[in-house]
Parts: C-alpha cells; structure tokens; sequence
C-alpha cells in the first residue's frame, strides 16, 4: 500500500474560510500556567474576567495576579514572563514587521515579574516598569519588583542596559539595582543578589522547560512554545501511511480532542477553541487532530505555512463525531465545553486519582514522575492513584525589608548612588513544582481495542 494512500480517504473538516494569520501582523503568546486567582483584560471592552490556561495572549491584553495567583506567558521562542501575587503587566505591543522580525512590549505596571529572555538579535523585546526602559536582544534572566517607591530589578545570568530619567546603567550576573521612583529614579547599584521566595517557584518552572524542551521541536512545530508539555504529557510515533504523530498519555477509546475546553472572543479574530489540557497549546494551533484507525486521536504536525488555527483541524472523524464549532453568538463571554471528566483536586496526603481518559487533565506539569509509566498502569488497570510531589514557598523575615534596605545589608555591596526606601509584599503561602522527571519514552502507544476499564 502506498504511504500516501489513506489520504485518499480522509475527511477534512475544515472550511478554507476557517481564520489563519501567516499573512498577518497579529501575533499571539500563549498563557502557559494560571495558578490560583489570576484575571486577564482580553481587550474586549469587558474589563478583567477570570483567566485560564491556554489562553491567547494578544496586543493590547493585561494580566493581574491577585492573592496566591501566578501565571506564566510563553513566547514564541521559549521565552518565558512569570508573575506573583499583587502583580499586574500589559502588552502594549505583539507585532511583526514585514521582515518577520518579532516586536514585544511588556509594561509592568506594579508587583514582581520574573522574564527568562532566550534572546534573538532578528527580534526586538521590551520591558517597561516605571519610567525604565530594557531593550533586549541577547538571553538574559532578570526579576523586576515594582514597589510603592522604589524599584528593584535584579539580573541572575546574562547582562542588560537600563535607559530611564537618570540615564543608563549596565548590569551584569548577580548584581542588583534599585530605582527611586520619587528622585528621578536615581539608583543604587549593588554587587549582590537578595533572594526572593519566589526565586525557586520560577527555578523550578524553568527546569521543567529545560528539561522537556528539546531541539527536535522544529521539526514539528515552527514555534518553541508548548512544546516542552508535549513531551511531558505524550509520546510521539510513527504510523504507516500517517507519519510523525503525537498522542496525549491517558486516552482510552471514547476521547476526543475537544471533550474539554472553552471558546473565547478575541478583537479582529472572533472565536477561538481554548484547550482544557496542560498540553492543550500546539496541537490546537498547528497542524491537524487525525482519528487513526486502531490508535484513536492523535496530533499530526504540520501546516504551519497556514498560520495558528482559531478552529483546529479534523481529520478523518468517526461517524458520529461532531466536529468542533465556533458559537453562532454575538456574545463575548468564555462558553465552556465540558464532556470529559471534571478536574478532582489531590486529596488527602497529596495523592490524586488518575482514570483512562483524562488526557492529563489535573496533573500539574512535573508533579509526577515518569508520566509514561504511569500511562501504562493506567491502560492495564483503567485507574491509578499516585503522589503529586509539591513544597510550600516560604517567606522570610527579610521580605519586609525594602529593596534597598535589603542591599545595604548584604555582604559585598557597592552604590553608585543613592535611593528612596520602599516595600512590597508577596505571598506567605505557594506551591513549587516537583524535581524534574525522567523524560518520557518515544515508543509508539498501544492500538485501543477496547474501551479503558471503569
């Protein structure tokens, strides 16, 4: 049989008129992680509204992380922009030029962010707090505090340049420095680094990336982001006459793609299927789903030359599929689809219940080890009930210390000028992620014969 062959007999569910943007300005950044109470303004007229996971993040969106909230924004390259509790940021710009060259803006406009820049000199990458102005262009991984007074920007690798009403400053590795927001932002430059209690919560959430995100991704997707939770979550194989696929762990025989998610409106684009899944971000931007005989659903690379999809593709759907549809409403609201089952919290001793068909909905990224192996007993038992590895933050005293005030007591220390003292805040009580987990294996997933066991 010719491996072009079953082609022949697929059915594409997808009209030419679906929205694609190749040929367009518009770039879109993905909400990668909402932890707790976070809102996001999706530029719609309506204000803040509760934000979820795999979110588009467009031109023009705003985030706040309210009390025990964090989120994360992945880029597409990689990049990473986290933030915590009390903290709002903007984006007044998400473009491309003609040459392809990728534009960002990023204004933090109170609280802590923390940005790990995986730099492109084609690209050009603004952070704004205050009155100071960061062009970025190589890698570099920096936290920002905004406080009532003061501002505190703190460099862990790579160097930066601060341009603002006192001039510029160079930092380098480990050094700190500290704004005065009512002189002028005059600042003091310190030869040291305070930690924050969040430093190990972004720690780890960038070893998750480091870990899972590998330089085969180009040759599925033309874009970094997302791409590290698909080899944490599935497996990819190869199927005669299909190719390179992709296929979430814990799918039994009656899931599909589009048994939980949500359809929110964006300006200029309308609606967009917004994925439940913590993997839920590619496959439902490129390429197609395929229903493949004997394996079920599974992600097939691909067609990126057509731009990011607001309705994913469908292929070759079982007969009583019905295909997913954007809201014949003039509404603005999130509309939820939920067909699969609910998310059930960890319950007591931090154990959590895994079934069949759940497609990683509630696992939190890096929460259990070996995913993979997991995804076997699942198959042979139908459920599984295992840890998920997590610690508390905790804060310390010297958090109610201004920024400068921390500096100064800091061994090593030197000032180039002087500074206002100020404040902030955080959180006593987050969650970091687990240790990183074994990578998952890359052998192709049983056929389903027969629904998972209940």
């Amino acid at each position: 049989m010719s491996i072009r062959k079953p082609w022949m007999h697929l059915f594409v569910l997808v009209a030419l008129a679906v929205p694609s943007f190749a040929d367009s300005q518009v770039r879109i950044v993905r909400l990668s992680d909402v932890e707790g109470n976070v809102q996001i303004d999706r530029n719609t007229g309506q204000g803040y509204e509760k934000a979820f996971l795999n979110l588009p993040i467009t031109q023009g969106v705003k985030l706040r992380a309210n009390a025990e909230g964090r989120a994360e924004i992945e880029f597409e390259n990689g990049s990473t922009l986290r933030i915590i509790p009390g903290t709002v940021i903007e984006f007044p710009e998400l473009s491309m030029r003609d040459s392809g060259t990728k534009v960002t803006t990023v204004k933090l406009q109170e609280g802590t962010a923390y940005l790990n820049f995986n730099g492109a000199k084609s690209d050009e990458f603004t952070l704004n707090f205050g009155r100071e102005k960061m062009v970025l262009t190589r890698s570099v991984h920096l936290r920002v505090a905004m406080g009532d007074t003061d501002a505190t920007l703190a460099v862990f690798k790579g160097d930066v340049e601060v341009t603002g009403p006192s001039g510029s400053v160079q930092m380098g590795k480990k050094q700190t420095a500290t704004f005065d927001l009512a002189d002028q932002d005059r600042y003091t430059l310190a030869k040291n680094l305070e930690k924050d209690p969040y430093d190990d919560w972004d720690k780890h959430q960038e070893e998750y990336h480091q870990r899972y995100l590998t330089s085969s991704y180009r040759n599925y997707s033309p874009y970094a982001y997302g791409m590290s939770d698909l080899n944490y979550y599935g497996n990819y194989f190869n199927a005669p006459g299909y190719g390179t696929l992709w296929q979430p762990y814990f799918t039994g025989a009656g899931w599909d793609p589009f048994m939980n998610g949500s359809w929110a409106w964006y300006p200029g684009f309308g609606y967009t299927w917004v994925s439940s899944y913590p993997w839920g971000w590619t496959p439902y931007r490129y390429g197609s789903w395929v229903n493949v005989p004997g394996y079920g659903w599974a992600w097939q690379p691909g067609g990126s030359s057509l731009g990011w999809n607001t309705v994913p593709r469908v292929i070759n759907p079982p007969r009583q599929f019905t295909p997913p549809q954007p809201p014949a409403t003039s509404a603005h609201n999130p509309i939820v689809v939920q067909r699969g089952p609910s998310v059930t919290p960890p319950g007591s001793g931090n154990k959590v219940v895994i079934r069949g068909d759940s497609a990683g909905l509630g696992i939190a990224r890096g929460s259990i080890r070996d995913l993979g192996k997991v995804s076997q007993q699942v198959r042979q038992e139908g459920s599984v009930t295992t840890k998920v590895h997590s610690e508390p933050i905790r804060t310390s005293p010297v958090m109610s210390a201004s920024p400068a005030q921390r500096g100064a007591s800091a061994s090593g220390s030197s000032a180039s000028r002087t500074t206002s003292p100020g404040s902030r805040v955080s959180s006593p009580r987050m969650s970091s992620p687990a240790p990183r987990s074994a990578p998952p294996s890359r052998s192709a997933p049983s056929p389903h014969t027969s629904p998972p066991h209940k």
